[in-house]
């Protein structure tokens, strides 16, 4: 019985190791659940004091970005398209037009179905084709894997977690590695992200101490290690994790794991001939991976009303259906049946019913555009192309393109009344330079390169030599940061020959200074310009000269800089062995910590740079005895090496030991505004767009910029709402500004908002602060947090009008208001990709927006509102008249067109001229649509597919139908004959009068809708109406054979009705009489609404508004009238673009 047992037991751990699940609830064969963390043997070898090894399974290095396989691409990639409310319900028509006796050939509803699903689904496979392919090309990589104590190559895709993996200079890291050794003595590497997150610098990456001098296969087949680490995240810059390192006795050293000591896959080695890193992270599980997965779905405006319009039209239908089914009983039950109808074949049973009802709901199907969906989605795929194709938003300075990382946005960019924007690296150029410092109560100021002291009098001096005050200053601002120093071309060239002298600088000219941030760059150089060189970390030691004399400070620890801290701090220990603490943040975490120094004058200081607009720091010391630091070490070695709530844990240690500071003074940096900000905002203002800046600069710094850049003007009159600690006091302040506003609603008003007081805001009164801000020409929100720049967008978002908003930045502290708005822009700036990455849309600078909202928005949207609301137009004045039929044949389910126009109306008689004006109409020239904001103003709130545009559209398709129908029926009623020999007209040559005109009437209304009549638009008109007349005779004179037609009804019916001279005047009074609303309204809105005279004369004398379509020339209804007149014209319509015109 033991032995059976034991059987059973190794059985069951057998099926668990191979992935099978135990079919019974043996609690030894359950499924495990996955643990927090991940305990890798390096090497895969595990101490050789354990007895007992079971390796844990992971997946394998093989990359898979494909959606599809070959078997599943099929049924999956169907029902994917299914999920669509217009595919389902014609698959639903199709099963119906099989299985009941239906009026037309199921070929009619089933071919155009095939066709929509064809094209998606080729496309999907192409795509995702290219995946596979591009997969197979990665996975097939070779690799270098230590296995033994021998290099060996591999396939990438090979690669397991735990082996011990080579890659050398400028290859790509295969997987998510731990580094252990570099070529480097100091087990540093250099590393480009540019593939993970778009930054090009290189960053510096190390190893732990204990292994970086394992440089040989041999050390690292020796090596006994073990790495614990987190469960795979997506987050690029967040590990967690230890390294325990076994001593020959068995005992393990543990080093803690940070970003800084992962290799990320997707990244590659540069400026290091190799390093060896132990993998971690394979395939699926990699950052890269993770990262790859899609962004939550965002949708615009016009798709949610296309959806709507849609619901609509099936409503309609499902009402038409019943309305007809019961009046055919009503018909059959009033009037005698003919003679050829069946006994008891339209008796009320239930079945009869049903299939009447289905019957009818088969032949007026056609109201639904099945090709809307593939048209908007070509539409806006090429659409999205045009972004990146602007020269005009390429920035030559970065050699950045405009981006486009989704296109199912493209025409909310024209519905934007809400941006909300950073300010540093997105108003601002995010280039520093040091100008002033505050330094023991004293004001200094840089000039050309040269330090001036301001003394009592105001009269600047010269500053020749460093006192030691000001000395120990800048000293720790060559100390107190994370700056990697580069030496320029030229110099390496004396390193390799030799020279000992070409190690250093003695003025620091042949350095290039590498740093994360820009002030901690600027700070390094203006210490360089005024004698204390940093020259980089050698052996563990930062070196600085002063005064030609080496100095080196140990670099003991280095507490990061983090949003919610906001400072950083480095410990060193000096030469003489005195440990300090040098710390450098913003003065609001800093001052309250300080504990000698004159804080109040160091407040005053600050708040002046404020006002001009520079960006602050405060700057500290603690000297710290070894016993006080002997602590910190402890507990900050127990918070690093902790595999939960670490960064909780390190920040009690930081706050612990970031306290008791000496103040030294402060730094005051210029950050300069970016090209044409104040006119970009204008214009958005004009536009009717509100901007928001949110930013985390202190109060003065914000004020001051947001004046700078035109985003505050001097009319304004600003509240504030800042240093607001209690919800009462928040209430009352809130209340006297509305009550102002109620008093005085003519005056313009500017809100500020800090984020200490929005905290308390955003808790009890948001409703009433969302209430005050709306009523604010321009909101100043400064001291926030990431987390509170989201919840300013979605406090807007979801306000009682629902605008769209829009956000933009360029850092990682930008991200969350990015993916909070309706549309999120990157600035692909100098604080990494990460808002790049999360961004619907990107570009390099802020003046872009102008043409990104006013030009593109603009045109995206007018395209598809018009393509959305044509395609319902077209089926309407197509299918009503089928609809019209049903009353002239006792309700039955006769056709009135032939099965060939039901199959090709939508698919190639109407389709291709509305493709080519959603992509290359151009209603206003790029010079009137910028050069006049306002207009801007006219499309928002998705005015072009309001409920009342979309009932003028489709009365226009109503109107057209009944001319249509009733113009033929009674032009040839009574049996009237055309032809000579006697012939009359029958059914089939009434459905083809109809076709024919009714092919006509919606191409030439989508004329009537084009402004600009481009090479492509009109080749598109060209080939619509060659094609439709060739597939028409072809049809007509070929006789089909029986297995692909049952009756060829067609057949010398289009040739016979064309001989016939009456025929092409009926078609032709036909058209004209339908279309003369829309010339009217054509005429009407291009001629008769007149702007003031005096408004159009300044318009002229100005020279601002271009004609329609500069390039390719204007073709309005005033073609004929004189130039004068017509330019006139033009201009006085531009006002009232769209109060009229469909």
């Amino acid at each position: 019985m033991c032995g059976l047992k034991r059987k059973l037991a190794t059985s069951c751990y057998n099926w668990k190791r191979s992935g099978i699940v135990f079919p019974f609830s043996g609690k030894g064969c359950m499924k495990k659940k996955r643990p927090a963390n991940r305990t890798v043997f390096v090497g895969n070898r595990p101490p050789s004091t354990e007895e007992v090894f079971i390796p844990e399974k992971y997946i394998d290095n093989q990359v898979i970005s494909s959606k599809y396989t070959l078997w599943n691409f099929l049924p999956k990639n169907l029902f994917e398209q299914f999920r669509r409310v217009a595919n389902f319900y014609f698959l639903c028509v199709g099963i119906v037009q099989l299985l009941i006796d239906t009026p037309v050939t199921p070929i009619t509803s089933i071919l155009p179905l095939v066709f929509v699903i064809s094209v998606t689904a080729i496309k999907q496979g192409y795509e995702d084709w290219l995946r596979h392919k591009a997969d197979r090309e990665v996975n097939n990589t070779s690799a270098k894997v230590l296995q033994g104590s021998k290099i060996e190559e591999i396939k990438s895709m090979h690669i397991k977690v735990g082996d011990i993996v080579r890659v050398e200079a400028n290859e790509d890291f295969p997987c998510d590695l731990v580094m252990l050794s570099s070529s480097d003595p100091e087990g540093t590497c250099y590393i480009t992200t540019a593939n993970l997150d778009g930054e090009t610098n290189l960053k510096t990456h190390m190893c732990v101490q204990d292994t970086r001098k394992c440089q040989k296969e041999q050390d690292l087949h020796d090596l006994e290690a073990s790495i614990e680490c987190q469960q795979p995240i997506p987050d690029l810059y967040r590990f967690i994790g230890r390294i325990n390192i076994f001593k020959s006795s068995g005992e393990g050293h543990v080093k803690p794991l940070g970003p800084d000591n992962v290799l990320l896959r997707g990244a590659r080695l540069k400026n290091t001939p190799y390093i060896y890193g132990c993998a971690i992270y394979t395939g699926q599980e990699t950052k890269m991976a993770l990262n790859s997965k899609f962004k939550q779905a965002k949708f615009s405006r016009v798709e949610r009303a296309m959806n709507m319009f849609l619901i609509v039209f099936l409503l309609v239908l499902l009402l038409e259906c019943i309305v007809l089914s019961g009046l055919k009983y009503w018909y059959t039950s009033t009037y005698p049946l003919p003679w050829y109808v069946p006994a008891g074949k339209d008796d009320p049973t239930a079945m009869h019913v049903i299939e009447d009802f289905l019957a009818f709901m088969v032949l007026l199907n056609y109201i639904v555009p099945i090709s809307l969906y593939v048209t908007v989605e070509i539409q806006k795929f090429v659409g999205s192309m045009y972004f990146g194709w602007d020269v005009l938003m390429y920035d030559e300075t970065t050699n950045e393109p405009a981006k486009a990382n989704t296109s199912d946005l493209n025409e909310e960019l024209g519905q934007v009344e809400f941006l909300f924007t950073d300010k540093t690296g997105t108003l601002t150029e995010n280039y520093m330079q040091f100008r002033q410092c505050s330094i023991d109560s004293v004001q200094y100021e840089e000039v050309g390169g040269q330090l001036y002291c301001r003394s009592r009098d105001g009269q600047p001096q010269v500053i020749h030599s460093l006192s030691r005050e000001v000395e120990e200053f800048f000293t720790v601002l060559a100390l107190c940061h994370t700056v990697r120093v580069e030496r320029k071309a030229g110099t390496e060239e004396e390193v390799e020959a030799g020279a000992a002298s070409s190690m250093y600088s003695d003025t620091g000219d042949e350095y290039l200074y590498q740093a994360s941030s820009p002030d901690e760059k600027a700070f390094v150089e203006a210490c360089s310009r005024h004698g204390i060189i940093y020259h980089g970390i050698h052996d563990d030691c930062m070196e600085i000269t002063l005064n030609k004399e080496m100095r080196r400070y140990r670099v003991l620890h280095v507490l990061d800089f983090d949003p919610t801290r906001k400072r950083m701090s480095v410990i060193v220990q000096s030469e003489q062995d005195e440990i300090v603490l040098l710390c450098k943040g913003a003065e609001s975490a800093i001052l309250d910590r300080v504990k000698t120094g004159e804080k109040d004058v160091a407040q005053k200081h600050v708040n002046e740079y404020a006002v001009l607009g520079l960006r602050t720091l405060a700057v500290v010391k603690r000297d710290l005895s070894k016993e006080e630091y002997k602590v910190f070490e402890e507990k900050l070695h127990e918070a690093k090496t902790a595999l939960q709530n670490r960064e909780e844990k390190l920040a009690v240690v930081y706050d612990m030991i970031e306290q008791d500071f000496q103040l030294l003074g402060a730094t005051a940096v210029e950050d300069k505004l970016q090209e044409d900000v104040p006119r970009t905002i204008q214009s958005l203002r004009r536009a009717g767009i509100k901007v928001w800046v949110l930013t985390g600069d202190k109060q003065e710094t914000a004020v001051n910029i947001s004046h700078s850049a035109g985003h505050f003007q001097a009319q304004m009159n600003e509240l504030e709402l800042t240093k607001m600690m209690k919800s009462d006091d928040c209430r009352d302040k809130i209340q006297h500004y509305r009550r102002q506003i109620e008093r005085f609603p003519e005056q313009q008003y500017a809100l500020i908002i800090d984020g200490q007081s929005l905290s308390v805001m955003m808790a009890e009164h948001e409703e009433i602060l969302m209430e005050l801000s709306l009523h604010c020409v321009a909101v100043l929100c400064c001291r926030m947090s990431p987390i509170q720049k989201a919840q300013v967008v979605r406090m807007i978002k979801l306000s009682p009008t629902k605008p769209v908003t829009a956000a933009i930045g360029d850092g990682a502290n930008d991200v969350s208001m990015i993916q909070e708005a309706d549309v999120g822009i990157g600035i692909m700036g100098k604080e990494g990709r990460q808002a790049v990455r999360s961004s619907d849309y990107a570009f390099a600078k802020f003046k872009f927006l102008m043409r990104a909202f006013l030009l593109h928005g603009h045109y995206f949207y007018i395209r598809i509102a018009t393509l959305v609301q044509y395609f319902f137009y077209k089926n309407v004045a197509f299918i009503t008249c089928q609809l019209y039929y049903t009353f002239y044949s006792a309700f039955s389910e006769q056709p009135v067109y032939e099965a060939l126009y039901l199959l090709l109306y939508n698919i190639t008689f109407t389709s291709l001229p509305i493709l080519i004006y959603g992509l290359f109409e151009k209603h206003l020239s790029q010079d009137t649509l910028l050069n006049r904001p306002e207009l801007y103003r006219r499309i928002t709130r998705n005015r072009k597919l309001s409920w009342k545009r979309f009932l003028l559209w489709n009365c226009l398709g109503l109107w057209h139908s009944v001319v249509l129908f009733f113009g033929t029926y009674l032009l040839f009623n009574n049996d009237v004959s055309l032809w000579p020999s006697g012939k009359s007209m029958g059914i089939w040559s009434y459905g083809t009068v109809l076709v024919l005109c009714c092919v006509f009437v919606v191409n030439i209304k989508l004329g009537l809708e084009t402004y600009c009549w481009s090479v492509p638009i009109l080749l598109s008109f060209g080939v619509t109406f060659a094609g439709f007349f060739l597939v028409i005779i072809v049809y007509n004179f070929v006789f089909w054979p029986s297995w692909a037609m049952d009756h060829p009804y067609l057949l010398q019916v289009f040739t016979t009705l064309l001989s016939c001279g009456t025929a092409w005047l009926a078609i032709l009074l036909l058209c004209v009489t339908a279309l003369l609303p829309d010339i009217c309204l054509r005429v009407w809105h291009d001629t008769m609404k007149v702007q003031p005279a005096e408004m159009t004369v300044s318009k002229m004398s100005t020279g601002k508004v271009k004609p329609v379509c500069q390039s390719n020339g204007v073709v309005t209804v005033t073609s004929f009238l004189s130039s004068s007149k017509k330019e006139v014209l033009e201009m006085q319509s531009l006002d009232h673009l769209d109060s009229v015109s469909v």
